[in-house]
């Protein structure tokens, strides 16, 4: 029973957290762009919403003013990028860096505890409740995140087959092109960058919803996370070739990333080993389809 619910608890975590893991997937996979500023623009979207919770904000307002904090900390990392010409890298770091006071900031202090107040997940429990159906935190969240994201990746799905969609994804693939056609690709790249962060401030503030409480330091190691969803779904769905089917194998590897969490953690993982667990799970995504083949072309060499 335990083990169920720690999987319950799971299956809603990684819902959640598969928004970050699609805005990942816009800079890293379509745009090419080593986005290292999402670690705090998860904080940030966790930050507004809870600072506006306490000050008696409709919690669904607040979200979609954290959404528009994380499409701004985008447009501040694609104005270094773009403007100031400063490497991507170093302008994701640099980002990231300054949210960090720009949270504790909002905040007023390292962490903002959220019990007392409702979300939209007490909201959505007492509907449900109102019709019958008695259900759990986690079974809330779990039905509140998936409709989330069938409606995200549907607005993305339409968003990257316009014509400034099309940009992004091209400037991505080749940008001299994109810019021979008469395209500002800094245009594009500061787009896509809003788009990504935006989607991770959201992502920030469901989780800082469902966990009850925002921490100025919640968002260390997100990249991590997000780039762990990514090559999961990505190997366990290597014919996926549509780009609604890979938006989908992305949120289908956040869930997978968190049962893998659950499961350890039920065995008696120590949380301190958890980063490591994180690495190990990237590595190995990363290396298992590069060495099959070297192993199957000389077992054939042989």
């Amino acid at each position: 029973m335990e083990f169920i619910l720690a999987l319950q608890g799971a299956a809603a975590q990684g819902v959640l957290w598969a928004l970050l893991c699609l805005g990942t997937y816009i800079t890293f996979r379509l745009l090419d762009f080593p986005d290292l500023s999402v670690d705090g623009s998860f904080a940030t979207g966790a930050a507004v919403t809870a600072i506006m919770m306490t000050n008696g904000v409709n919690p669904f307002i607040s979200l979609i003013v954290a959404t528009i904090a994380g499409a701004i900390a985008g447009m501040v990392t694609g104005f270094l990028h773009t403007k100031f010409k400063i490497p991507a890298v170093l302008a994701g770091i640099l980002t990231q860096i300054a949210l960090y006071s720009v949270n504790l900031r909002i905040m007023g202090r390292a962490n903002l505890p959220l019990l007392r107040f409702d979300t939209i997940f007490t909201g959505a429990s007492n509907l449900f409740g109102s019709i019958g159906l008695n259900l759990s935190v986690d079974q809330v969240a779990l039905i509140v995140g998936i409709l989330i994201i069938i409606l995200t990746i549907s607005i993305l799905y339409w968003f990257f087959g316009t014509e400034i969609g099309s940009a992004i994804r091209a400037t991505g693939n080749n940008g001299a092109m994109v810019r021979a056609l008469g395209q500002n690709t800094d245009t594009t790249k500061v787009i896509a960058l809003m788009v990504s962060n935006a989607l991770v401030g959201l992502s920030g503030a469901l989780v800082a919803q469902y966990q009850g409480a925002a921490d100025v330091g919640m968002g260390a190691g997100a990249i991590v996370i997000g780039l762990a969803s990514i090559v999961i779904g990505e190997v366990l769905f290597p014919r996926v070739k549509t780009f609604w089917g890979a938006l989908a194998a992305i949120a289908i590897g956040s869930f997978i990333y968190r049962a893998i969490v659950a499961v350890v953690l039920q065995m008696g993982m120590n949380t301190n080993d958890l980063k490591l667990l994180t690495a190990v799970i990237v590595a190995l995504a990363l290396g298992i389809p590069v060495m099959l083949p070297r192993k199957k072309s000389k077992t054939q060499n042989v």
